[in-house]
């Protein structure tokens, strides 16, 4: 029995652990899954001498030295825009390694899975049966409440250290910003909303509205952010007519008596900031001008 055959037949619901010692049993190589902020998850216990794999077991990360490293050889990029798996080839690397992105249910990118080829070669199967075991890895962890959960937070948390300029070595970052941009195309909106004006009591105001707009809206990515529910969109949507994706009838915005400002579009997610003071301009010039609208364009500001 085949590579890919032998995973395919690999029991589920038996934890990520089982998956990944099975995985070695099957390709004689080491296997780690580590989240998209480079923590380990789970490994398998063999000894190996390749030493960026004895840095992530021992320390649990691994060094900003080790993801600079990671930038400069455009892994980091490489990895950010594949669906599926890159082969990581270097002169620096003691050993070459095949990574697959693991995804949660709502298709965010929240892990790794790496196997490295030190006790093994890679055989003319490995890459089809590697990429069978990234996909039963994906498979298992779809109902973990867990990963949904990482994977809402982590673009808040992204988009919030863009806001705070908090990420000041766009190179190391550059990965963990791509996945914001994962499922758009083209130009990019900032959307700020105002739920203030909402009846709603409650400290988690916040919180229900963009719970609800996530609902609505789950292509877009969101972050709470200075007393309001921050959207990015893309502008493969139509937002700038009535009938438009945040318009039309009964959208949650004149439902709920919620304000949005959009801004102009934008490519560069590390002009954030300049895009979202556009919005929040909008916002407040529209508000001020009492059209009785609850959607309001930069340009038309």
């Amino acid at each position: 029995m085949n590579k890919f055959q032998q995973i395919k037949n690999l029991e589920t619901g038996k934890g990520i652990q089982y998956l990944l010692d099975a995985g070695y049993e099957i390709f004689s190589n080491p296997i780690v899954m580590f989240d998209t902020y480079y923590m380990l998850i789970a490994y398998t216990d063999v000894t190996t001498d390749d030493p960026v794999w004895n840095e992530l077991i021992s320390t649990g990360t691994f060094s900003m030295t080790e993801q600079a490293f990671f930038s400069s050889e455009r892994f980091t990029e490489d990895v950010a825009n594949a669906d599926k798996l890159v082969v990581m080839k270097s002169e620096k690397l003691k050993y070459d390694r095949i990574l697959g992105n693991v995804f949660n249910r709502e298709h965010i990118k929240v892990a790794n899975l790496v196997m490295v080829e030190s006790l093994a070669p890679f055989e003319t199967d490995t890459q089809t049966a590697f990429e069978a075991l990234v996909d039963k890895i994906t498979n298992e962890i779809r109902n973990d409440d867990h990963y949904t959960a990482y994977g809402r937070e982590y673009h808040h948390t992204i988009i919030t250290k863009i806001l705070d300029r908090e990420i000041t070595d766009t190179k190391i970052y550059t990965g963990h910003v791509q996945i914001l941009y994962d499922g758009f195309e083209d130009y990019l909106y900032v959307a700020v909303v105002d739920v203030t004006q909402n009846s709603a009591k409650g400290d988690d105001r916040l919180a229900y509205f963009r719970d609800l707009l996530k609902k609505r809206y789950p292509s877009f990515k969101f972050a709470v952010y200075s007393g309001y529910v921050l959207m990015i969109v893309s502008s493969k949507y139509d937002i700038f007519s009535s009938e438009g994706i945040l318009g039309g009838h009964e959208n949650p915005f004149d439902q709920n008596n919620l304000f949005t400002g959009i801004s102009g579009s934008f490519e560069n997610l590390y002009e954030l900031e300049k895009y979202y003071n556009e919005a929040i301009t909008a916002l407040k010039n529209g508000i001020a001008g009492n059209s009785g609208g609850h959607v309001f364009l930069y340009n038309n500001a």
